[in-house]
């Protein structure tokens, strides 16, 4: 009785390797532009929501402080405080600081140059997010020639 044994090995041939990574490459490729893409979808769409967080607060400190927006220099402690009939701010509510808060925090801006600014104000500076013009209650991203995919500037949202 003669006992033999295989001598096979097991593993890949060069060939087999190559054509794996091959493969692997051409996936690669062709997912990487899509979630890069996903990404730049995904700021625009927080740009979006955020802008709508944001207007939605000034307009409802409008509705309950008889169609006075907040001012350009108070507009953050009076979104995110405790507010009387005039406007004025308190960190708690009293009897007479009866509105608000609107917001918990001013979103930081998902996109351009001054991406993760949060600072309101009416003209651009090196932490403001938000440009707001007191006078109509409007309030804009601060970006000048940064444009989403469909070249919409993200300053006319």
């Amino acid at each position: 009785m003669s006992t033999r044994r295989s001598t096979t090995r097991g593993g890949f041939s060069l060939l087999e390797v190559v054509i794996v990574v091959a493969i692997i490459a051409i996936l690669a490729a062709i997912g990487i532009p899509r979630m890069s893409r996903g990404s730049k979808g995904a700021n625009d769409a927080a740009l979006q929501g955020d802008l709508a967080v944001l207007r939605n607060a000034i307009d409802l400190f409008s509705a309950e402080h008889g169609g006075s927006f907040p001012t350009a220099g108070g507009i953050v402690n009076e979104l995110t405080q405790y507010t009387d009939v005039s406007g004025a701010v308190s960190a708690s509510k009293t009897s007479t600081h009866i509105y608000g808060p609107y917001l918990r925090s001013v979103p930081p801006l998902p996109v351009g140059t001054r991406k993760g600014a949060s600072g309101i104000a009416a003209a651009d500076a090196a932490d403001i997010g938000w440009i707001y013009t007191e006078a109509t209650g409007d309030i804009r991203a601060n970006t000048t020639t940064e444009v989403d995919d469909a070249n919409n500037l993200y300053s006319t949202y």
